[in-house]
């Protein structure tokens, strides 16, 4: 992703008012340094925002979020991700590294505490955010919870793939050694990470593509195009990379962490937004976590999937936002 137009705001620019308030490439150390924006009113309450993926990057989009009226929102690309450096670094780049960061950034602007809002892979950093740090976190906003399990991953890929879209699974699987399909995820991160070019290219457009589908609820398109697969002029999609290697490292989390330990959440208040037909983190993660959780609520958005762009759930992720800022 390329920097934001508005990394050279001017006084001019901020006529938008979605306009950022600042604009920094903060060090964190080991190397890093993650790129963050600020918005809305610098009296406002505080609130931060975390992308997906891991490894997609925030996107201006993102601001409209949050009121600028009423918020000073924290926007910010993880290690590796999007704007922030070196682009694409995997070293030193963990759970916990971007759970220390969270907490450079919120020490740096002053703030005691923050409204933390997060979907899918934002979820996941959400939620082990405030389980290191309950004291910092006024209340939180999940949309489409991923609690950074193996079995989830598997869920998507290796059940709800080859019911939904069994052509695309037969895609999916074509690409990999006969060998291979027997653990076709694991195979599929090995093939990512390898250094080749000739492997990691096919394998992250197809994992990308295919990813795609399970994404969007009603897709464009429901085949790999193999051509393109293939083709080596095509560019490389950026988040494969950074997906693989969390996921071949269990997310950097013991096994049912988040869920084991969410009494740390206890007095966080938490509204959950759920796309009834999300693929890829479906209801029923979320309906596990409202039992540990007893302090948070769940908001179904019905005919939406997984996309913050399905009909109605960038509405309800906001309406969320407005109502726990005013608890």
């Amino acid at each position: 992703m390329g920097p934001d137009a508005a990394d050279t705001a001017t006084s001019s620019k901020r006529a938008d008012r979605f306009a950022p308030l600042s604009v920094q490439h903060m060090a964190v150390g080991d190397g890093h340094e993650i790129y963050v924006e600020t918005v809305g009113c610098p009296d406002g309450i505080p609130a931060v925002y975390l992308h997906g993926g891991p490894g997609s990057g925030c996107q201006p989009d993102h601001r409209r979020l949050f009121d600028p009226q009423r918020f000073h929102a924290v926007l910010f690309d993880q290690r590796g991700a999007g704007r922030s450096r070196p682009k694409g670094s995997r070293e030193a780049n963990t759970l916990p590294h971007l759970i220390s960061d969270m907490e450079v950034i919120r020490e740096s602007l002053g703030f005691e505490q923050w409204l933390v809002v997060g979907g899918s892979w934002g979820a996941t950093l959400a939620l082990a955010y405030a389980q290191a740090q309950p004291q910092r976190v006024s209340g939180i906003v999940l949309r489409a919870t991923f609690l950074g399990t193996g079995d989830e991953l598997e869920g998507a890929f290796l059940d709800t793939l080859p019911r939904l879209y069994p052509d695309l699974n037969d895609d999916f699987l074509d690409l990999l050694l006969l060998e291979e399909r027997a653990q076709p995820l694991h195979a599929y991160w090995r093939r990512i990470l390898d250094p080749d070019p000739a492997v990691h290219g096919p394998a992250s457009r197809a994992w990308h593509d295919t990813e795609r589908v399970l994404s969007d609820h009603k897709p464009s398109k429901s085949r790999l195009d193999l051509a393109a697969v293939n083709n080596v002029e095509r560019g490389l999609p950026s988040t494969p990379f950074m997906e693989a290697h969390y996921f071949q490292n269990g997310c950097f989390l013991k096994p049912g962490q988040l869920l084991a330990n969410a009494g740390q959440l206890k007095g966080i208040p938490g509204l959950i937004v759920q796309g009834r037909y999300d693929l890829l983190c479906p209801p029923s993660t979320a309906h596990a976590l409202l039992k540990a959780w007893p302090d948070a609520t769940l908001r179904m958005v019905e005919a939406a999937g997984h996309s913050l762009y399905d009909p109605g759930v960038r509405d309800a992720v906001i309406a969320a936002i407005n109502e726990l800022s005013r608890a």
